[in-house]
């Protein structure tokens, strides 16, 4: 077991259950889509209680305040107490989920590719907008 007073910030966001592999996290801090108080880190950088963090997974974008440190991913009820997500980005999260669920996109019902008929009725469909 490391030393909880300094683990690396892949590992905790790992554990925090913000991605799926230690790799996902680390490949996400080295492209910049995760910051601590706005700045970019390296994925070895030394995470403490209280630091402010930008997650974005690709599926969405969180803010959250590191509340606890552990270095064993566990059950998710049990990794949602290593964080507290901010209230700005709890309500930004419910915004874009309601928007996705308005929006339909225009190719979701077509499987794989799409026939010449599911062309034209595509390009019907972006002429009434």
């Amino acid at each position: 077991m490391s030393d909880l007073n300094n683990l690396r910030i892949d590992k905790w966001l790992w554990a925090a259950r913000f991605f799926k592999t230690r790799t996902l996290a680390s490949d996400a801090v080295d492209n910049g889509k995760v910051k601590v108080a706005g700045e970019r880190v390296k994925p070895a950088r030394g995470l403490k209680v209280g630091d402010e963090l930008s997650i974005d997974n690709g599926a969405e974008t969180w803010e959250v305040a590191v509340l606890g440190l552990s270095d064993k991913r566990g059950a998710a009820p049990v990794a949602r107490l290593l964080y507290a997500e901010t209230p700005a980005s709890i309500a930004r999260r419910e915004h874009t989920a309601e928007e996705r669920k308005l929006f339909r996109e225009p190719g979701a019902t077509i499987k794989g590719r799409p026939t010449k008929r599911d062309r034209r009725q595509l390009s019907k469909a972006g002429d009434l907008s």
